[in-house]
């Protein structure tokens, strides 16, 4: 899957949101966030001017959130994206709208529409986490230039292929067909047994 198929899922599969932003006292702060759009340029959402989360927007410039889909843990995905947002106006409000009719219950007249403005997502990465597949599968990604950092455990060249990390891994995701241990990383839970067991400490956090 590409960057472009996470946002549209966290659109049409999840939807609302939890949003993380900091405080003036750099205290963090969550509130459900209905993301509203996708494109190639990223992800669209509203909110009102007079709101404190509007401020900790414009103050900050910088969000994280994180969604799920699923009806209990073993059947759920989750994706995560944290990066750079920017205040586009109201020029797209009548789009979003038309894209999510239910905000006309919300704000039903134009005149009550008129403190509410429209954030892009522009710049970021991301996590995507499914839990309903053995082995889980995960992947990361990123969009609009932001860098797609290496996470979770890499096996160095100082492997001695002793196998001690194989029964210690839950999800089952190192391979030693080589004579010497390799995570299948889209498949690993970042639990740090590996890396605990080793004798050698062969195994490193990225």
């Amino acid at each position: 899957m590409t960057a472009k198929d996470y946002l549209e899922y966290i659109i049409e599969q999840i939807h609302s949101t939890v949003v993380a932003t900091v405080d003036e006292d750099g205290l963090p702060v969550t509130c459900v966030i209905d993301m509203m759009y996708d494109d190639e340029n990223g992800l669209y959402f509203l909110t009102a001017r007079g709101k404190s989360f509007y401020k900790r927007l414009k103050d900050k410039g910088f969000i994280a959130l994180s969604g799920k889909n699923g009806e209990d843990t073993m059947s759920c995905v989750a994706v995560s994206v944290r990066g750079k947002v920017k205040e586009i106006g109201s020029d797209m409000l009548d789009f979003l709208f038309e894209k999510n009719p239910y905000m006309f219950e919300i704000y039903p007249t134009e005149d009550s529409r008129k403190a509410l403005t429209v954030f892009q997502l522009y710049e970021g990465s991301g996590e995507w986490f499914d839990l309903s597949k053995k082995p889980i599968e995960r992947d990361s990604f990123s969009f609009g230039g932001a860098e797609n950092k290496a996470s979770g455990y890499f096996v160095t060249e100082t492997c001695i292929g002793c196998g001690a990390c194989l029964n210690d891994c839950p999800q089952s995701c190192i391979d030693m067909t080589d004579g010497k241990a390799v995570i299948r990383e889209q498949n690993c839970l970042y639990c740090g047994n590996c890396a605990a067991i080793c004798p050698v400490g062969a195994v490193i956090v990225r």
